[in-house]
């Protein structure tokens, strides 16, 4: 028979090893769940925005860079987004829509800059749009960023 004390301590392990247990398989059935719908809702990937503008798609993933025309003020409306105007190396415009909620804001960005891209593109006939630069944290989504000076913004 377990002394009461050799008895809370078992107890306290069978604790521990239960939550341990219910966390991992906890996360592993979300993981599978998240990637899972990754492949059920898959977005179209092109090669370039380039080709998504010209093709006048959206829900497009695209990456890239692009230098910084200009900052734009701050949309405040629901979420907020830090603007950039990016011209591409083909010329063409693009605008970046950066959730700052989800994402940190980037404070050293200035014209003249490269910033590197990974999201979501929207066509517009201005050049479009690249949102979802941010992860989701709801795992609905698949994460996208933003590289300034080696720093990812995500």
């Amino acid at each position: 028979m377990l002394s009461k004390n050799n008895f809370n301590r078992l107890l306290g392990l069978l604790l521990v090893l239960g939550l341990f247990l219910f966390n991992y398989f906890t996360n592993s059935q979300e993981k599978q769940q998240y990637q899972e719908f990754q492949e059920k809702n898959s977005i179209e990937k092109l090669s370039s925005v380039e080709e998504a503008f010209s093709k006048q798609q959206s829900n497009v993933q695209v990456s890239g860079s692009g230098i910084v025309l200009r900052l734009l003020k701050d949309d405040t409306n629901g979420h907020k987004h830090q603007k950039i105007l990016l011209r591409l190396d083909s010329g063409q415009t693009l605008l970046i829509a950066h959730n700052i909620d989800l994402a940190p804001r980037i404070n050293t960005l200035k014209k003249g800059d490269t910033l590197a891209f990974y999201g979501e593109y929207e066509y517009n006939a201005k050049g479009g749009v690249v949102h979802w630069t941010h992860h989701d944290p709801k795992k609905r989504h698949i994460d996208g960023w933003l590289k300034h000076n080696a720093k990812i913004y995500q």
